[in-house]
């Protein structure tokens, strides 16, 4: 893997810009949506004036963020610095093409991220596969360029964290994961207001994608594997959006017995994008990787063009592959 670079030398880079932008990628999650917000209002602290882009529709769910309502789409943009701020993307054309496309003239890249998979694709990059998300990134950057963190920045760190460790679940929680949002706590993130809003104001099109998502709900002959299937015209149907189906995959997951989770929704006719989730033993970025995609060890996706059956059988086939070989090395 590719070195990091020290944060006294990204620092030092952001403090002689007056102007930045700031992005992170399609589909945005709580750790994207977290780390920008966060970076946003730190880099405003200093007094730089900051463009932050997402090319997505983003998640009403995360409006109690201060900040929320500063990210733009690159269609609202007049004016890009010539510095830009990937974070939480593996690669630059995890932020669409649109966006891709202003930036294609920006002269420093600075790429902080924390997925495994990342293509080292900056000037300057700080890739932590270590950190369970990209908001403990963004937290010790805004610590070497001594912004104070109040409590608007703390709750989007917070936020980032919850959502990427699944409230601490996941084991990529590590003790300095937990110091981390003890700290944001301290420094007043509003955790029942975050609460309300992440775990118990769900849209109802996010409950009827997943009744329609569970009557799909097969197993493999072992039930070591499970998965679910959205075909593109049950989504159209229910008029999701991308975001609505953040966290789906987990139900398949969360069933006993089960090691690898996965979700297939067809997201235009003839494309399909894949979900890995697993628990323990098997590593889902490796076969991400095999159809193009990546991610983390136990989270990971990828996309798949053809027939949504012919898609569901080559990545399970794939999956009970890797599942085998683990049972047979582990015995689980």
């Amino acid at each position: 893997m590719s070195r990091s670079d020290d944060w006294r030398v990204i620092a030092a880079a952001i403090a002689q810009e007056p102007e930045l932008v700031v992005t992170g990628h399609v589909i945005p999650d709580g750790d994207c949506i977290g780390s920008m917000v966060a970076l946003y209002l730190g880099l405003a602290v200093l007094g730089k004036e900051v463009v932050a882009v997402i090319e997505d529709k983003l998640p009403e769910t995360y409006r109690y963020l201060k900040g929320f309502n500063s990210i733009r789409r690159p269609e609202m943009v007049e004016r890009w610095p010539a510095t830009v701020i990937y974070l939480d993307c593996s690669d630059p054309e995890r932020v669409g093409v649109k966006t891709l496309s202003c930036l294609k003239n920006c002269e420093t890249v600075i790429n902080i991220d924390h997925h495994p998979s990342n293509t080292f694709f900056g000037n300057l990059n700080r890739v932590e596969p270590g950190k369970a998300s990209t908001a403990e990134l963004v937290l010790e950057l805004l610590d070497e360029m001594q912004v104070p963190i109040d409590q608007s920045i703390a709750s989007a760190i917070y936020t980032g964290i919850i959502m990427d460790t699944g409230c601490f679940q996941y084991s990529n929680t590590r003790p300095e994961t937990l110091r981390a949002a003890a700290r944001m706590l301290d420094q007043g993130a509003q955790l029942d207001t975050i609460r309300n809003n992440l775990f118990e104001s769900r849209p109802v099109v996010e409950v009827k994608l997943l009744q329609q998502a569970l009557n799909t709900l097969s197993f493999t002959s072992d039930g070591r594997i499970a998965w679910m299937v959205l075909t593109y015209e049950d989504i159209a149907r229910l008029e999701a959006q991308d975001y609505h189906f953040e966290g789906l995959i987990n139900y398949a997951r969360f069933i006993e017995g089960v090691e690898v989770g996965l979700l297939f929704r067809e997201i235009e006719p003839g494309v399909i994008k894949v979900g890995f989730r697993s628990k323990e033993k098997v590593d889902v970025n490796s076969i991400a990787a095999r159809f193009g995609g990546g991610g983390h060890v136990r989270a990971a996706g990828a996309r798949l063009e053809g027939d949504i059956a012919d898609a569901c059988h080559r990545v399970i086939e794939a999956v009970k592959e890797v599942v085998t070989d683990c049972r047979d090395v582990t015995g689980f």
